[in-house]
C-alpha cells in the first residue's frame, strides 16, 4: 500500500454505483433544437441556458430514481467537454475573445473567424473540439462551470462528482504535454475550490492512458498524480480510464497517492492473481499494487447497447476483489454519452430484440443491480425501475446471463474466416487511362462530398408518410423534385461533377440499414455526434444481406436529367458497422465482409445501370484503428481488404471515389491510398491542411478539402485559392480534385451555394493560370 497521506477532511467512501457519464442531448434531442435557435437568433443565450439547466435537473433526479448512488456533474455541455476543458483552464485563443460568444466561436467560426480544428474521440464517432495551445497561451482557471453544477445539483438536493478531462489527456490531446507544470497549477486551484464547496470526490478522465505511452509520458502521469494527489485539502482522486487496457500506466497510477482508478473491463482485460499472488493486469508487469485503492470496475458496456451478461461481470467483479483493492465499485466502461437514452422510448423493435437491449437507463440499472449483488443485498426497487427492465435485469444476475449480442439467441454464424475470392480490379494507371478517355474531366476537378442541405420541407414530407398523411408516391415525387432542384444548381453554379444530394436519406448509415436484412433502427435512438449533430446508430443484429438495390433508382434519375456525371453515392463496409451497434457473437472483421458482399452487389447494379462514378464512403475507417499499435496492421490488413472486396466489382472505365473526414487521417495514409481508390477526397480545411504534409507521394487521384462545412461561415474566395494553390504545391496538379472537407446536409442552401461560388470562381482562376 503506497505511504501517501489522505486528502485533509476527505471522510466519504466511494459510492458503491456510479457511471462516467450521461447523455445530455435530451431524449427527444431537446438540446439540438435550443441549439440551432440559439444559433439561428430565434432565442437567446439565457433560454438556451435554461435548456440546460432543465437537462441536468432530468438526469440527476432519473439516476438517483434508478437508484444510483454516486451521481457524475459537469457531464453536460452545450458543445464539447475538451472545448469545455479549454475554457476552465483559460485555453481561449485570443482571436476568439472578443466574439460575441467566443464559445461558439471556438466550436463554429463567425463570419470572420475560422473555428477550431475537430477530430474524433479515440475509437469513437464523437467529434471533439483541439484545443489551440502556443506560446503565448497563459493559463488562468475558470471554474464557474464545475462549481455551478455542484451547487446547482445541491439545490435540488443531490450530492455529486465533478468529472473534468484530466491534465495529461488533455494535453496530449493539444500536443502540448510539455506545459504540464503550468496546468497542474490551474487543476490544484480547482482542486481547492472543489474542496471549499465540500465536494468529496471529483473524476479526472484519462483515456489517453489506455493507448500506447512513452517513458516520458509516464513520467508526466506519475508527475501529474504524485503532485495533485499531494495536494490538500482536496476531494478524493478518482482517476477514469475507458476504451481499453490501462496496461503500463496503472503500475504509474497506482503507485500515486490517487484514491480511486476506474478500470474498462469490457474491452479491457480483467485483472488476475497469478501463482506468487501477484496482481497481474493485461500490458503490465505482475505485481501491480491495488491494496489500499478503490477500483471502479466497468463492468457495464459505455459503448453498445446489449444487456450485460451478468455471470461476465460478477466473475470480473470478484477478480478485482482478489487482487486486494479496498474497496471495489460497480461503473460502466465509459461514459454512457455513446448510447440512447432508453429502449422504453422503442416500441417498434421486435420484442425478442428489445429484451436483449439496454441504452443508458438500462445500462444505469444493471450498475445498480450488480452492485446490490456484489455487496450481498437486494437490488433496491427505486420508482421507475420497472420501467427499465431492472427488475429483470436483477433477475438475470441470480441466473443464465441475458444474451449479449445482437445474435438474438440463436447460434452465431459460421465466421468468415476465408470470404469467396473475388476478382481484383485492373492496376490504376490501366484504370486511370480508361476513365480519362471516358470522363474527359477539366484539369482540376470541381465537386461535392454527396448530400446537399437537408430541408425542413423534406423532413416535413418524412415525417408525413410516417404518419399516414403522404403516399409514399407522393413522398417520392417530392425527392425527384429535390434531385432536380440539387442537378440545376450544381450546373448553374459550373460543378464538373455532380451529385444528386442525397434527399431521400435520412442518414448515411441508417439508409442503408433500412434496406439490408439483419439490421434494425430505432425510432428515438439519437446519440450526439458533435455540437447539436446527432445520429441514430443502426442495430446490427444478425446476417447482413441485400435483399434488392438501394440506391440505384435515384442514382439513375439524376443522371437523366444532365449530360455531366452524376456520382452514385454509397456507405463503406467499415463505415456502416462503425456507426452501428453491431452482434458481438462473430468476429468485427466477419461482420464487415459480410456488409462488403452488399455494398460489392450495389456497385455492380449502379454501374450496370450507367453510372460512370461511383462514390464509397469511408470516413470511419480512421476511427475504427485500434488504439495500441500491436493490432493496427491486423485491423488496416482487413478493412483495406473489406473496401477492396466492396469495389472489385467495377470496370475499368468506371471511377471509384471514396472519402474520409474529421479523424487525423494522415496517420493511415499508406492504409488510404491501400484502397486502391481512384479518387479519395479527405478533410482539410478545417484542420488547416496538415494533410499536405503527407501526401506527397499519394499515387491516386485526391482531392483535400478546401471548404469547411461544419462552420455556417462562408469562406471567401481567396481563402479557397489559398487553400487550392497550397494543394498544387504538395502534389502533381494533374491529380488533384476541388472539394468541400464533406457533405453540405447540415448547411442551408445560401451557405451552400455562397460557398461552392467561391470554391469554383477561385479554381477557374487556377485554371486561367495555368492555362488550362
Amino acid at each position: 500500500m503506497s505511504s501517501f497521506p489522505q486528502p485533509a477532511g476527505h471522510q466519504a467512501a466511494f459510492p458503491r454505483s456510479t457511471v462516467l457519464g450521461y447523455p445530455r442531448i435530451g431524449p427527444r434531442r431537446e438540446l439540438k433544437r435550443a441549439l440551432e435557435s440559439y444559433w439561428a437568433g430565434r432565442s437567446t443565450r439565457a433560454e438556451l441556458d435554461a435548456v440546460g439547466a432543465g437537462l441536468r435537473e432530468r438526469t440527476w433526479r432519473r439516476l438517483a430514481e434508478l437508484g444510483l448512488e454516486g451521481l457524475p456533474s459537469n457531464t453536460f455541455s452545450l458543445y464539447d467537454q475538451v472545448l469545455d476543458t479549454a475554457v476552465l483552464l483559460g485555453a481561449v485563443p485570443a482571436r476568439y475573445r472578443d466574439a460575441a460568444d467566443p464559445y461558439f466561436a471556438m466550436a463554429r467560426g463567425t463570419d470572420g473567424l475560422a473555428p477550431l480544428r475537430m477530430t474524433k474521440w479515440f475509437d469513437t464517432n464523437y467529434h471533439y473540439i483541439v484545443p489551440e495551445i502556443g506560446p503565448e497561451t497563459v493559463f488562468a482557471l475558470d471554474a464557474a462551470k464545475p462549481l455551478g453544477e455542484v451547487r446547482e445539483a445541491r439545490a435540488l438536493g443531490y450530492e455529486t462528482r465533478p468529472v473534468v478531462v484530466g491534465p495529461v489527456t488533455f494535453l496530449l490531446l493539444s500536443s502540448a504535454l510539455d506545459r504540464l507544470e503550468e496546468v497542474l497549477g490551474c487543476y490544484e486551484e480547482l482542486l481547492a475550490a472543489l474542496a471549499a464547496e465540500g465536494v468529496a470526490w471529483v473524476q479526472l478522465d484519462e483515456p489517453a492512458l489506455v493507448g500506447d505511452r512513452t517513458a516520458e509520458e509516464l513520467a508526466a502521469v506519475r508527475a501529474a498524480y504524485e503532485r495533485l494527489g499531494s495536494f490538500g485539502p482536496r476531494p478524493g482522486l478518482f482517476v477514469a480510464s475507458s476504451f481499453g487496457d490501462l496496461g503500463e500506466s496503472l503500475p504509474v497510477l497506482a503507485g500515486t497517492p490517487v484514491e480511486a482508478i476506474g478500470l474498462d473491463l469490457v474491452r479491457g482485460g480483467v485483472p488476475g492473481v497469478d501463482a506468487g499472488g501477484r496482481t497481474v493486469v493485461a500490458g503490465a508487469a505482475p505485481g501491480v499494487d491495488l491494496s489500499g485503492k478503490t477500483v471502479v470496475a466497468g463492468v457495464v458496456s459505455g459503448r453498445d447497447v446489449w444487456r450485460t451478461p451478468a455471470a461476465r461481470a460478477s466473475a470480473a467483479l470478484a477478480a478485482v476483489r482478489a487482487t486486494g483493492a479496498a474497496r471495489v465499485v460497480v461503473g460502466t466502461s465509459c461514459s454512457l454519452l455513446h448510447v440512447p437514452y432508453s429502449v422504453a422510448d422503442e416500441p417498434d423493435l421486435a420484442p425478442e430484440l428489445r429484451g436483449r437491449l439496454a441504452f443508458a437507463e438500462e445500462k444505469v440499472a444493471e450498475v445498480v443491480a450488480l452492485a446490490a449483488a456484489h455487496a450481498g443485498a437486494p437490488a433496491p426497487a427505486g420508482p421507475g425501475r420497472a420501467q427499465t427492465g431492472a427488475a429483470q435485469t436483477g433477475e438475470a444476475l441470480g441466473g443464465e446471463a441475458p444474451v449479449g449480442s445482437g445474435g438474438g439467441g440463436e447460434e452465431p454464424s459460421v465466421a468468415l474466416s476465408e470470404p469467396a475470392p473475388v476478382a481484383e480490379r485492373s492496376p490504376y494507371a490501366v484504370r486511370a487511362a480508361a476513365q480519362a478517355g471516358h470522363l474527359r474531366l477539366p484539369l482540376l476537378p470541381t465537386t461535392t462530398i454527396g448530400s446537399f442541405p437537408q430541408t425542413g420541407e423534406l423532413r416535413a414530407a418524412r415525417a408525413a408518410v410516417a404518419a399516414g398523411t403522404l403516399s409514399q408516391a407522393g413522398y417520392e415525387a417530392r425527392v425527384e423534385a429535390e434531385i432536380e432542384r440539387v442537378i440545376r444548381a450544381q450546373e448553374r453554379l459550373g460543378l464538373d461533377v455532380l451529385v444528386h444530394g442525397e434527399p431521400e436519406r435520412n442518414d448515411m448509415v441508417q439508409y442503408f440499414a433500412e434496406h439490408l436484412d439483419g439490421f434494425a433502427v430505432t425510432r428515438n435512438g439519437w446519440v450526439q455526434s458533435y455540437g447539436s449533430r446527432c445520429t441514430r446508430p443502426p442495430i446490427l443484429h444478425g446476417d447482413v444481406s441485400r435483399p434488392g438495390p438501394i440506391t440505384v433508382r435515384w442514382a439513375r434519375y439524376a443522371q437523366s436529367l444532365t449530360d455531366l456525371p452524376v456520382k452514385g453515392m454509397l456507405t463503406g463496409p467499415v463505415t456502416i458497422v462503425a456507426w452501428s451497434f453491431v452482434r458481438d457473437d462473430l468476429p468485427l472483421r466477419d461482420v464487415v465482409f459480410q456488409v462488403a458482399d452488399a455494398v460489392r452487389e450495389e456497385v455492380r447494379d449502379l454501374e450496370a445501370a450507367g453510372v460512370s462514378i461511383i462514390q464509397v464512403d469511408e470516413p470511419a475507417l480512421r476511427e475504427l484503428l485500434p488504439l495500441r499499435r500491436a493490432a493496427q496492421a491486423d485491423y488496416l490488413e482487413w478493412a483495406v481488404a473489406a473496401y477492396r472486396r466492396a469495389t472489385s466489382g467495377a470496370g475499368d472505365r468506371t471511377q471509384i471515389h471514396t472519402h474520409l473526414c474529421y479523424s487525423d487521417a494522415d496517420e493511415i495514409l499508406a492504409a488510404i491510398d491501400g484502397l486502391d481508390a481512384d479518387v479519395t477526397t479527405i478533410e482539410s480545411a478545417r484542420s488547416g491542411a496538415r494533410i499536405l504534409g503527407a501526401v506527397s507521394s499519394f499515387g491516386r487521384g485526391l482531392g483535400p478539402g478546401v471548404y469547411d462545412i461544419h462552420s455556417p461561415r462562408v469562406p471567401s474566395a481567396g481563402e479557397v485559392e489559398s487553400l487550392l494553390r497550397r494543394t498544387v504545391s504538395a502534389l502533381p496538379v494533374e491529380r488533384v480534385w476541388v472539394n468541400p472537407d464533406c457533405g453540405l446536409k447540415t448547411r442551408t442552401y445560401e451557405e451552400a451555394e455562397a460557398s461552392l461560388a467561391n470554391v469554383v470562381a477561385a479554381t477557374r482562376r487556377l485554371r486561367a493560370e495555368l492555362g488550362a
